[in-house]
């Protein structure tokens, strides 16, 4: 079979043999734009990871480097099969020089999937490594046959800094350290429940006990079964990794029937300040894990803000609350631009791909290198690896929430705002 890359590098071939002796690459020498395929959940339960992209394209293209390049976004409606047709689209129809990716395996894992088939780089990220690199291997149960990617790489931090942080929190309070999860059926809700993979083993090196009820369909209406499940084991503390949708429907069932943990500590519902505002009170000092804030001392390779520069502008110019995920959509920008500014011929993808492999630089979420640095072996060649802390969300005076961070082990270059408490 021929794919898209084998197609452009023979027709490739068959022009510069009528060309000139010295041009440059054809997109340069024809003044052409490099073209940027962008997937991510605009609409649907996730699309709250999207809420700055058009904040954060307008700004990339409006920036110095930002002339030499043309987005073309495609919207994934939180699906992971038309994920991947969209992608498609970029590649085959839109022919796109580079695939950029963003939140969560099922937006993530489906547009590399189909970037690797067809040859064509791509840079991914918000999506824990483990279910990115791991769930698109042919086995995920056999590590043994585990293989690199030769154009898909990804940056954002793993299961075992979910564990840290997490624990690390909890620590801080006197619980039985007896854990209930919440694990749906999904690419990350697979990964976190696994029992040899995922947050157990990681939890009871650390004397933390997890009671796994089984998987869940998103958006489901029912929590029973969990929540009995999580009375039985006598739980102080709840984790998991739920769409905003499903924590609300959980948390609202759970304190019907009158069960008062210590700490509930989630990932993806609690990123965003719209799904705490929407519980009222009731979602005082519930914690997450937190990656990005405008107090995170990076800056902009390409606009030059801060950290609290660019979430400043974000609310100033879309009257919203900043996000975790502003600084990880502005920094994929960031990163291509990067890698198109050292790829020799930004029309060939095994050039760009080896521009993305040598990626030394430093943007507004952190340094990026594919060095290997903190991942294993196997996995050493597409991951990198960006710091984590853990944070709480208090309540205002005017009814608003901050979020505060409350664990930095991992990363002390990161100021605290204060210690964990009981909820």
């Amino acid at each position: 079979m021929i794919n898209r890359r084998k197609f452009l590098r023979s027709t490739a071939a068959t022009g510069l043999m009528l060309a000139a002796p010295g041009l440059a690459a054809p997109a340069i020498a024809q003044g052409k734009k490099i073209k940027l395929g962008y997937v991510s959940p605009q609409t649907g339960p996730l699309a709250g990871f999207a809420e700055s992209d058009n904040y954060n394209i307008e700004a990339f293209l409006a920036s110095s480097v930002g002339k030499n390049f043309e987005v073309i976004v495609k919207d994934s409606q939180s699906n992971p099969n038309r994920a991947a047709d969209v992608a498609k689209e970029l590649i085959l129809s839109d022919e796109v020089n580079l695939m950029l990716v963003a939140s969560t395996p099922e937006t993530t894992n489906p547009v590399s999937g189909v970037c690797e088939s067809e040859g064509i780089p791509v840079l991914s990220t918000v999506a824990p490594w483990q279910p990115w690199f791991i769930g698109q291997q042919a086995n995920p149960r056999d590590p043994a046959s585990w293989q690199p990617f030769e154009f898909a790489f990804h940056y954002f931090w793993g299961m075992e800094d979910i564990i840290a942080v997490y624990t690390a929190m909890w620590d801080q309070l006197q619980t039985n350290k007896s854990v209930g999860g919440l694990f749906p059926n999904d690419a990350d809700g697979n990964a976190w429940g696994d029992p040899e993979t995922g947050l157990k083993p990681g939890l009871a090196e650390r004397g933390y006990a997890l009671t796994n009820p089984g998987s869940f369909q998103n958006l489901s209406d029912d929590f029973s079964a969990q929540i009995n499940a999580f009375k039985a084991a006598n739980t102080d503390i709840i984790t998991g990794v739920l769409i905003p949708p499903d924590f609300t429907t959980f948390w609202n069932q759970l304190r019907q029937q009158g069960m008062q943990p210590k700490a509930v500590t989630v990932a993806k519902a609690l990123l965003f300040p719209q799904s705490v505002e929407a519980l009222g009170e009731a979602g005082n000092n519930l914690s997450s894990e937190v990656w990005w804030t405008p107090n995170h001392p990076f800056s902009s390779s390409v606009t030059g803000q801060s950290s609290a520069e660019l979430a400043a502008d974000f609310t100033a110019k879309t009257g919203r609350p900043w996000t975790q995920p502003i600084g990880f959509v502005h920094s994929l920008f960031e990163v291509a631009a990067d890698v198109m500014g050292r790829a020799e011929d930004p029309t060939d993808g095994e050039v760009v791909a080896e521009a993305i492999a040598a990626t030394e630089m430093e943007c507004v979420v952190g340094p990026i290198a594919w060095n290997g640095k903190g991942v294993p072996p196997f996995a050493a060649k597409n991951v990198c690896k960006t710091p984590l802390t853990g944070g709480q969300w208090r309540i205002k005076d005017d009814g608003g929430y901050d979020l505060v961070i409350v664990e930095n082990g991992a990363a002390p270059e990161i100021p605290t705002g204060g210690t964990m408490e009981a909820l």
